[in-house]
């Protein structure tokens, strides 16, 4: 039984208590009273009666007269008058049907007061006795009347105690009510303050627990400093603050060989003659330039959503912007910038040379990095501020017009083209723990599946997404339903579909119709769409709460600085992105910080997982990381 209720029948057995002892104590004190006064009136009537006939004649007539006229009063029970010798000479008696309350009240609580019993006297002689008996029904009905004015007046009393003592409850519930939602908030691994309430007890256990969960929220802040300081020194140029080569080439290789990969634009830049500027400049001023094109470059990358500039080495720089296919204009810009920059280091002569390479989804990266390099050289031989672009092969099966992509999508929804396939998520032992489910669409009967990569840019754009994801969670949970042992599956959600009210909605209708297989789900949002519609991926993480589906984000640790904005979703688990896992066997510097980075989400009771993982020398490293899991190519597929 909850405390309220508790509290309740405490209140409503006390009240009850007191008002049947103060009704009980009432009653008995009103017919002890009655009973008192028809004592008293039976003994003085009798006295009196007695008197009045010892004046009078005493034969058997004048008696029955006396006895007559008062008995017909109708307040006597019983009248009696016997001679010395106890025979009987007159007696009346009121019939046993005149009653004045219920039988149960006359059983229940019985007025039997003494009889009143005086001498009949003529001078010094007894000529005999009077006994009396009031007719109780006037005391019954005297004390019946009382218990039903007090009842009535006890129950008003007991209707207004209880509604100040449902006041005072009400008052008393809010704080409690948020006390015990900050606990199952914590427990559901959200991290909440409230109000502290204004009751002294309930203020004192508030107080403590907003206390604790500060104190996590700080531990927590100052360790997440810790590691994404370690993070950036593990994956940036000391000089300039740039992604390092390592981590670009791996961030690079991720994009390519992702499921959804969709293509983009390749740069790099080359720091015109930077030996001869070192030399006639010095070192502090070249650094200054270095430093000048770094955020130049930076700049460039930060307009793109996954957008990254690098220093490969001394002189070269890159920048990798998925998803775009205006690099041209996005190169001349730069090199506009840059020449405003190195014009007084630099004089007239040229400060740098570019080569750009608009890619496709699926490209190999040693073909992209040759072809893109040899555009770099070409734009160097020129002498002057050059820019070449390499010529990538493109897909040239793909719709040109918006319309086009528009009428096969939505084709391929209204067909059912659509299809799920899977990759093993497990343990590093190994188990199964669900899988991951990226969807692909047909465009034609006898066409081939054409992966995210493909549709999934375009379909943003035209604000298809909503229609694409519902078909995929369509399709996880009929697969989910058909098979029960299977322990989960893993579908992406777009950031533009979280965006949109009615999609979160119909999401939760969804789910709602499969209440036994929505535990088994895994939906997920990229960390990129997550923190950029932060609002909106709060509302989606509480209207699945009741569903009991699992809330994760992938692509994880990036932005990892904002992991303190997670404390309060209620989230299940992460999913590192593959290009912190990359050769993480050969990078202490993303060894501490993947260390310290699973110790924060274990902190707050989610699990960590990898992506990405090509080798088993990744995997062992990942154990000693205490990671909970891992995908990717060196992950075996036992289905």
């Amino acid at each position: 039984m909850s405390m309220y209720r508790q509290l309740w029948l405490a209140i409503i057995i006390s009240t009850l208590l007191a008002l049947t002892g103060s009704l009980l104590s009432s009653v008995l004190s009103a017919r002890n009273y009655l009973t008192e006064q028809l004592q008293m009136k039976n003994a003085d009537n009798a006295t009196v009666l007695a008197l009045s006939l010892g004046r009078s004649e005493t034969d058997a007539e004048s008696i029955d007269l006396a006895l007559a006229a008062m008995f017909d009063s109708g307040h006597y029970e019983r009248i009696q008058v016997s001679d010395p010798k106890g025979k009987i000479l007159s007696q009346r008696l009121a019939s046993p049907d005149l009653q004045g309350a219920p039988e149960w009240f006359i059983r229940l609580l019985p007025i039997n007061p003494p009889p009143g019993i005086a001498d009949i006297s003529t001078g010094w002689k007894r000529v005999g006795t009077v006994t009396l008996i009031s007719h109780s029904r006037f005391a019954y009905r005297s004390l019946w009347d009382t218990v039903k004015n007090m009842a009535l007046v006890l129950g008003i009393m007991g209707l207004i105690s209880g509604y100040l003592g449902a006041l005072i409850l009400r008052r008393l519930r809010a704080p409690l009510n948020a006390v015990i939602a900050q606990a199952k908030a914590i427990e559901e691994r959200r991290f909440i303050t409230i109000t502290e309430p204004r009751v002294p007890e309930l203020r004192q256990l508030a107080v403590a627990m907003n206390a604790t969960v500060n104190r996590l929220k700080s531990m927590f802040e100052e360790e997440t400093k810790r590691l994404d300081a370690v993070r950036h020194e593990a994956n940036s140029d000391p000089l300039t603050g740039l992604a390092n080569r390592s981590y670009f080439m791996a961030k690079l290789r991720v994009s390519l060989e992702e499921e959804d990969a969709h293509g983009g634009t390749l740069i790099l830049v080359r720091v015109a003659d930077l030996a001869g500027i070192n030399r006639r400049l010095g070192r502090e001023a070249t650094d200054h330039l270095l430093k000048s094109f770094a955020l130049a470059a930076a700049s460039s990358a930060e307009l793109f959503a996954g957008g990254i500039a690098a220093r490969l080495n001394g002189a070269d720089f890159a920048l990798l912007l998925p998803g775009e296919n205006n690099g041209k204009e996005v190169a001349e810009h730069l090199l506009q910038t840059l020449t405003q920059e190195a014009a007084p280091f630099i004089g007239k002569g040229p400060c740098a040379y570019m080569g750009l390479g608009i890619y496709p989804g699926g490209i190999e990266l040693s073909a992209l990095l040759a072809q893109v390099d040899a555009a770099l050289a070409s734009a160097e031989m020129e002498g002057g501020d050059a820019i070449r672009e390499a010529q990538l092969s493109q897909d040239k099966s793909v719709p040109c017009s918006e319309e086009e992509w528009s009428r096969l999508i939505h084709h391929a929804l209204d067909q059912r083209w659509v299809r799920l396939i899977s990759f093993p998520v497990t343990s590093l032992s190994g188990e199964l723990l669900h899988r991951e489910c990226p969807i692909r669409l047909m465009f034609n009967l006898d066409g081939e599946w054409q992966p995210a990569g493909k549709f999934l840019p375009i379909a943003e754009r035209l604000q298809l997404t909503p229609q694409i994801d519902l078909a995929a969670i369509t399709l996880g949970l009929e697969k989910l339903n058909a098979t029960p042992d299977l322990p989960g599956l893993a579908i992406n959600l777009s950031a533009s579909s979280i965006e949109s009210n009615a999609f979160r909605t119909q999401l939760k209708s969804l789910l709602l119709q499969y209440p036994d297989t929505s535990s088994k789900l895994w939906v997920e949002v990229s960390e990129i769409g997550a923190f950029k519609h932060f609002d909106a991926f709060r509302s989606l993480c509480v209207e699945l709460r009741d569903t009991r589906c699992k809330l994760g984000l992938e692509h994880f640790g990036h932005q990892f600085s904002q992991i303190g904005r997670l404390h309060d979703l209620g989230l299940d688990y992460l999913k590192v992105d593959a290009s912190f896992i990359r050769d993480i066997e050969t990078s202490p510097g993303n060894q501490a910080f993947l260390k310290g980075l699973s110790g924060i989400v274990h902190g707050i009771g989610l699990r960590v997982f990898a992506e990405g993982v090509v080798s088993q020398a990744e995997l062992d490293a990942l154990a000693a990381l205490s990671f909970d899991g891992a995908t990717g190519p060196a992950i075996k597929d036992q289905a």
